[in-house]
């Protein structure tokens, strides 16, 4: 419940009960609350029970911390046989390998020295390759639409 509370702050903590509330009366408050904080474990416990019960036995196993969505996730994520399956036979480095090698064997070697020659606008891709380029062919003219001057 605390566990991102430090020493320094443990003690500032102490120092200003001391200090509001007096060395006399801090066992008395020390005391009271730790019996609110019993109360509320004890009320949120029965409260789970009375939920668990409701839910039927199909709900035994059922943890109100799976409720948590980081949880939720990690455990389907960690318990998902088919995601398991996918994961043990998806390599991503060889995946990775493949396609730098497929880009790299596409484009031929520059010369140092000269700039990159850019492919023609109706060039057809290589053979035996997709098109990188994704450039789409000019249409002919007679499918272009006609120029409104009025419309722009």
């Amino acid at each position: 419940m605390f566990n991102d509370i430090g020493a320094l702050e443990l003690v500032t903590i102490v120092v200003l009960a001391i200090l509001i509330f007096g060395p006399e009366k801090l066992p008395k408050v020390i005391q009271d609350v730790s019996g609110v904080i019993r109360k509320i474990r004890a009320f949120s416990d029965s409260a789970k029970q009375d939920i668990r019960s409701e839910l039927g036995p199909e709900f035994k196993d059922f943890e109100f911390e799976d409720l948590n969505p980081k949880t939720f996730i990690r455990k389907q994520l960690t318990e998902n046989e088919d995601l398991k399956e996918i994961r043990s036979s998806f390599d991503l480095r060889k995946e990775l390998n493949d396609v730098t090698d497929a880009v790299n064997s596409k484009e031929a070697d520059p010369v140092p020295g000269d700039a990159p020659a850019a492919p023609a606008a109706g060039a057809a891709p290589a053979p035996g390759g997709p098109d990188l380029v994704k450039r789409a062919a000019p249409p002919a003219p007679e499918q272009r639409a006609p120029f409104d001057a009025d419309a722009t």
